[in-house]
């Protein structure tokens, strides 16, 4: 037996945000990194990238622990050429998302890019 929450796989790129926003709010911040690839990269703002899952998992920690909650925005209908799938969230604060996923061997799909802010 496994400790290990049961994590719902990101079937279409539109899925990511809400699994984002729902495993950060239950405080599953092991969940919140597993929706991206290995070696992606967030742009939180103030010109700092964060490289690779184990850097981004460490933000979402940081972020999580002041208290922070992502809220839920109107998603644009993602747009997909072929593997690659761009997603966008215009969140309640006025803020723009855009953010970059990969369709995995297995048909899920992670996010390789993530910036927090495009506006």
């Amino acid at each position: 037996m496994t400790d290990e929450p049961s994590r719902e796989p990101a079937r279409d790129p539109q899925d990511l945000e809400r699994l984002l926003i729902s495993r950060q709010w239950a405080g599953d911040i092991d969940g919140m990194a597993a929706l991206f690839e290995q070696h992606a990269v967030v742009d939180s703002g103030g010109g700092q990238l964060t490289l690779g899952r184990e850097a981004i998992r460490a933000l979402f920690a940081d972020i999580t622990a002041t208290g922070r909650k992502f809220a839920a925005g109107d998603q644009a209908p993602a747009v997909i050429n072929g593997d690659l799938a761009l997603t966008s969230t215009h969140l309640p604060d006025g803020t723009i998302t855009a953010e970059v996923a990969r369709r995995q061997s297995d048909g899920t799909w992670l996010w390789v890019i993530d910036r927090f802010s495009v506006a």
